[in-house]
């Protein structure tokens, strides 16, 4: 029966394709096709079915990969900047994966390591005075004179708190009193065991930031001693502790021991991420390579998101700032500058501390970058504040950043043993 059907199609198309009466194109085209694919031998017919089939299931499977790719990070970090307030509102412990970020709940009755005098000194989101019935600030701010001293003699704290005593709020948030700022900025500054460059740091940012007529506040996040030091980590961790208390919409992230040496190197946020620190001292004022995005930048809101922040797994000295210099870009974005003539730094001498050591394993996660930025930062951030204090100049934020558990889990993700 099987193969007199298929003698039947083959006569029909045969009697199709020669029959002079038939002026239908279409017709004589599929009636040749047929007869050309029936007279193959059966095995060659099926081998040329499976290879369409096989064909047009690859260029599916890579359609399919490249969009979800492509809408992953877009639809994850969208999550993240619209639960942002969320996140941040009661947490101590923070750990925002992927399946939490689309429900997100209270850590407070599970994790709740405030003590009541903290909680009483806890400043409620957007407390701080508001001046906005004052004009704008004028746009250059006219007291910027170009090149400025820097002071590296680091006075004590309480000169320096007498300094500005009437000019910032507590927690380190100065503001103009002359007018209304258009820029909110938060100064995130990872750091631990540099109490002399903390001083030297105060004593001149306070200045330059009051010069430049900026609604501001500086963040010192403090990593506890007996862990290596992580600094994209903290930079995280800054970045949403900052945003529990004022709404910030530009965040620069800053070494402690660089200090600007011209108040014309702006502490705002441009429409593209801004690498400040561009002619440094140690280098010889010369930009060490085009990519760098290391000792401070800043970023709105918005690209800090899109980015997802910082790698979290960069245990040591080396490569986070390489590899968040690569996110910027695969987040559509690119780095800005000043002339170097503006944005020049000193850097405060200091020696190699024990723990901050080479980290070995730079090389390998830069290369794996391009494959785990969208996995690795603000997504999956995970710490616990130990404290936080209000001092005049400056919030101090200290955290223990769970490099055991963080390290297991990089081996267990990225990395073979012992990295």
């Amino acid at each position: 029966m099987s193969s007199n059907y298929s003698l039947h199609r083959y006569r029909v198309a045969y009697h199709s394709l020669n029959n002079p009466n038939n002026s239908t194109h279409f017709g004589n085209y599929f009636a040749s096709i047929y007869l050309h694919f029936h007279v193959l031998e059966r095995k060659w017919r099926s081998f040329l079915f499976v290879s369409i089939l096989s064909i047009l299931f690859i260029f599916f499977y890579l359609t399919l990969s490249s969009f979800n790719n492509t809408t992953f990070i877009s639809s994850n970090l969208t999550i993240i900047v619209s639960d942002l307030e969320e996140i941040i509102s009661t947490t101590t412990r923070t750990t925002i994966s992927t399946e939490r970020l689309s429900k997100i709940k209270s850590y407070e009755e599970e994790q709740q390591t405030l003590n009541s005098s903290r909680l009483m000194e806890l400043p409620p989101i957007n407390n701080t005075p508001s001046n906005s019935g004052l004009p704008l600030c004028p746009n250059p701010p006219p007291f910027l004179v170009g090149p400025i001293p820097t002071w590296m003699d680091g006075p004590k704290m309480d000169k320096i708190e007498q300094l500005y005593s009437n000019k910032i709020n507590i927690g380190g948030h100065g503001m103009p009193k002359e007018c209304t700022s258009g820029h909110k900025v938060a100064i995130i500054v990872p750091y631990r065991d540099r109490e002399q460059h903390l001083r030297i740091f105060l004593h001149n940012m306070h200045s330059i930031l009051q010069k430049q007529q900026i609604d501001y506040g500086i963040f010192i996040i403090e990593q506890v001693t007996g862990q290596t030091f992580n600094r994209g980590k903290l930079m995280n961790v800054g970045f949403v502790e900052a945003n529990r208390y004022y709404d910030w919409q530009c965040f620069i992230f800053h070494d402690v021991d660089l200090i600007p040496e011209d108040d014309r190197n702006l502490y705002n946020c441009p429409q593209q991420p801004r690498h400040m620190s561009v002619a440094v001292d140690k280098f010889n004022y010369r930009l060490p390579y085009y990519s760098l995005f290391g000792g401070a930048g800043a970023l709105t809101k918005k690209q800090m998101t899109k980015t997802n922040g910082f790698s979290n797994d960069y245990w040591g000295w080396g490569g986070e700032d390489d590899d968040f210099s690569a996110r910027i870009s695969y987040a559509g974005y690119t780095i800005s500058r000043y002339p170097s003539t503006i944005a020049k730094y000193k850097m405060i001498k200091h020696v190699k501390e024990a723990s901050n050591p080479i980290n070995l394993c730079r090389h390998i996660l830069m290369k794996k970058t391009k494959f785990r930025w969208n996995k690795d930062g603000l997504i999956n951030l995970n710490y616990k504040i130990i404290s936080t204090k209000f001092n005049l100049l400056y919030t101090n934020i200290t955290v223990d950043l769970l490099e055991e558990e963080s390290r297991r889990n990089l081996t267990l993700q990225h990395l073979g043993e012992g990295c």
